[in-house]
């Protein structure tokens, strides 16, 4: 993308959509931004093949559907003939909320999200996973939550565990892994207004951590795991211990927010919603140990037809410097907590 003007172009007109729906004091505004966000995504998308194709045109359709109900609502809200639906609750939570959780691709509106992720590079796939959720949440945030939000989060994490039970994919993996943390992240807006910001910042870091190393040795599916696919087993172990990070496995750094949002649950009383999304994040990490489970095993037999690494001495210190980061963090931030 770098290498490319057209691309950059649309990169910065995606950045510009996003941050003017963050800013917007009005939703006829911010429904102009979301439109640009989506206008400048599309040709980012785009990489000359039919799986890229495929997904830009599903993405569209998702989007522009999603778009109209959104517009709709915001209609209805300017319009003084409708004062009953303006007054009700239910009214914000069912007809502004469901186009925005169709956007971000929450369960059950999540359908589209593993499809299109399929055929999306690396690059593109951090950009959906993470970028392009921030106006979405942060529009749902100004909206009243209540009993119809508690659901969205049930929903999110069930489906986002069970449904990656079965994947071999390792893109269509990170989809379900996505909308088991928008559960979490809407479950932080519940407890706290910017909870929920300090958790993606957590998530859009360790996924791009993964993103990287994936892209670096061209990993598509699970089966290129169980090669003997680094002459460094270094590599490997880094890679690995990044996931059970993303995972929220103590003492990894992703245990921290996942460890913040469940106290602040517990001090508002909802300790069955609690209980239902630590018991879904444990599924979670069962497919993450799946993953794991050959790099670990010291007596493992793997095939030994691909062990060409490419990667430069750039990509590796980087590599290192960000699985150092997701995997020690936790422990320097605790030993500083305890000695201050």
């Amino acid at each position: 993308m770098l290498n490319n003007s057209a691309k950059i172009m649309f990169f910065f007109i995606l950045m510009m959509g996003t941050m003017i729906t963050v800013s917007s004091n009005s939703w006829l505004g911010a429904w102009m931004g979301l439109e640009i966000n989506l206008l400048a995504f599309i040709p980012l998308m785009n990489n000359n093949n039919l799986m890229s194709t495929e997904a830009s045109l599903k993405y569209f359709l998702t989007q522009a559907m999603a778009s109209a109900m959104l517009l709709l609502a915001i209609m209805m809200s300017y319009l003084n003939n409708f004062p009953i639906i303006q007054e009700n609750s239910l009214y914000n939570d069912l007809i502004i909320t469901t186009p925005l959780l169709l956007k971000m691709g929450a369960a059950p509106f999540h359908f589209w999200f593993p499809n299109v992720m399929e055929g999306l590079s690396w690059m593109n796939a951090l950009t959906l996973m993470t970028w392009q959720k921030i106006a979405p949440l942060m529009l749902i945030s100004y909206v009243n939550h209540n009993n119809f939000m508690i659901l969205i989060i049930i929903t999110s994490t069930i489906t986002g565990s069970l449904g990656g039970l079965n994947q071999t994919s390792l893109r269509k993996l990170m989809a379900f892994s996505s909308i088991n943390h928008l559960g979490w992240m809407l479950a932080a807006m519940q407890a706290s207004e910017s909870m929920w910001f300090l958790y993606f910042a957590f998530y859009s870091f360790l996924s791009f951590s993964l993103t990287f190393m994936f892209n670096n040795f061209k990993m598509y599916h699970i089966n290129q795991l169980f090669n003997a696919f680094f002459k460094d087993k270094t590599l490997k172990y880094v890679l690995f211990l990044n996931l059970l990070s993303l995972g929220g496995l103590p003492p990894f750094i992703g245990f921290l927010p996942k460890w913040m949002v469940i106290q602040l649950l517990v001090l508002k009383n909802q300790y069955i919603l609690m209980t239902i999304m630590t018991v879904m994040t444990l599924i979670t990490l069962f497919f993450y140990l799946r993953l794991c489970f050959a790099a670990f095993m010291l007596n493992y037999s793997e095939n030994s037809w691909s062990t060409d690494t490419f990667i430069n001495n750039t990509s590796f210190k980087i590599m290192l410097t960000l699985s150092f980061i997701s995997t020690f963090s936790l422990v320097l931030v605790s030993t500083i907590y305890l000695f201050m």
